[in-house]
């Protein structure tokens, strides 16, 4: 095995490939490290989550290659509506805030996509791309950064580069391991993941219910051809997760019924059921020496807007745009003044995001009725006024700000 690279991608979830593909296509030879084997990553059960692809993070997609296979099995998302759920965790009928796409220039905000068709996208474009070498099943056991990047494997191996990307998880253990501290809280939340199919259409509508435990998301998929189906990705306090988690099947769909209000009419679970603990973690520094931090492993962030993967797409457009410039100038990719370059676009942006999740997460998962009074005044004033709409979609669509070139479609 080849064991000198110019980079080193750690961690093979989502961003990780993403971002092998991006580098190794503008001409870096990259290795990718993951200490599950790709045939593992590629079961359809690995993971129970969809995602909100965003339409800057498609574009993304597609300069890689990935997006024209994922995107025949991606749900449109047509309209976006948002109300209050009530204290008895019931749904409210009146939605308070309505997001058309329409309305952009873009048209179009998004699209919902199983992480099973993602993630096996994202397997066969780099099985299939040049300067790309796996090393998976692999367990990292430490770094060393001097004049090169060596990462230390299990059974003794040690590829080196100029440059290691930890994209191993919000627990990264090497940002631990460099000395790179964290800021990180939990929200006493557990996230419930599960698919059901439904007697009525979706329609493409994305519906989020905040109710007093945690916003509670229906997020449409597209129609297998014998079902309509969603998404669930439901937010609750962990004592009551724990209940809802030892309920069976036809308890828990009772309690998932009274929470969508008969909007889709009859409804029945499809496949396993998923719980994840929910926390907030930020690297202090997205940057070391021969070291860069890309998604999770910088910013770990609560779901309630679905922009976790859609943050650390840009992270991924932002690194390779940094470092192919860098390149094409002479200057030693590894190196902080180079790094720090792709710290300054993301980490405030980043960031920013990040505790506005928290923040919205806080204001909305509770009882209180002053509280309550003030955010649905706040969300009905949204709802009237069109340019703050439109600015909150251009947002989520990942087309505001300063947009790395693969997140406007262009090439590198």
């Amino acid at each position: 095995m080849e064991s000198r690279f110019d980079i080193i991608v750690v961690g093979g979830g989502l961003t990780g490939p993403a971002l092998a593909l991006a580098l190794a296509g503008a001409g870096f030879r990259v290795a990718i490290v993951d200490r599950v084997a790709a045939d593992r990553r590629a079961a359809p059960d690995f993971d129970g989550r969809a995602y909100a692809v965003a339409l800057g993070s498609a574009r993304l997609l597609g300069s890689l290659g990935v997006w024209p296979e994922v995107e025949p099995k991606a749900q449109p998302i047509l309209d976006i509506e948002v109300d209050e759920g009530l204290p008895s965790g019931l749904f409210s009928a009146a939605p308070l805030l309505h997001f058309d796409p329409r309305e952009l220039d873009e048209g179009q905000v998004g699209w919902i996509v199983e992480d099973r068709w993602l993630r096996g996208a994202l397997l066969d474009a780099m099985d299939a791309a040049q300067n790309l070498t796996q090393i998976a099943p692999a367990e990292v056991t430490g770094a060393d950064y001097a004049n090169v990047a060596t990462l230390r494997l299990a059974g003794g191996s040690a590829p080196s580069a100029s440059l290691i990307v930890a994209c191993d998880g919000r627990r990264s253990a090497l940002a631990a391991a460099a000395g790179i501290r964290r800021l990180r809280w939990g929200y006493d939340q557990i996230g419930l993941v599960n698919a059901i199919a439904h007697e009525q259409p979706h329609h493409g509508v994305a519906h989020q219910s905040f109710f007093p435990g945690g916003p509670f998301a229906v997020l449409p998929l597209i129609d297998d051809g014998a079902a309509h189906r969603s998404s669930l990705v439901w937010s609750e306090r962990t004592g009551e997760a724990e209940r809802l988690r030892s309920l069976d099947d036809a308890a828990f769909t009772a309690e998932i019924a009274a929470r969508i209000g008969g909007r889709l009419g009859e409804i029945g679970l499809i496949g396993k059921r998923w719980a994840y603990p929910l926390d907030l973690t930020l690297a202090e520094t997205y940057v070391a020496p021969r070291l860069a931090l890309a998604g999770d492993a910088a910013h770990g962030i609560h779901p309630i807007a679905g922009q976790g993967l859609n943050i650390g797409l840009r992270d991924v457009g932002a690194l390779a745009e940094v470092l192919v410039e860098a390149a094409r100038i002479g200057e030693d990719i590894g190196t902080t003044i180079v790094l720090e370059r792709y710290q300054r676009w993301r980490r405030f942006d980043a960031n920013t995001l990040a505790l506005g999740m928290d923040a919205l997460n806080r204001l909305f998962s509770n009882h209180d009725p002053g509280l309550k009074l003030i955010r649905d005044a706040g969300l009905k004033a949204v709802d009237r006024m069109g340019g703050l709409r439109r600015a909150f979609m251009r947002e989520a669509a990942g087309v505001a700000g300063d947009v790395p070139r693969l997140l406007r479609g262009q090439a590198l």
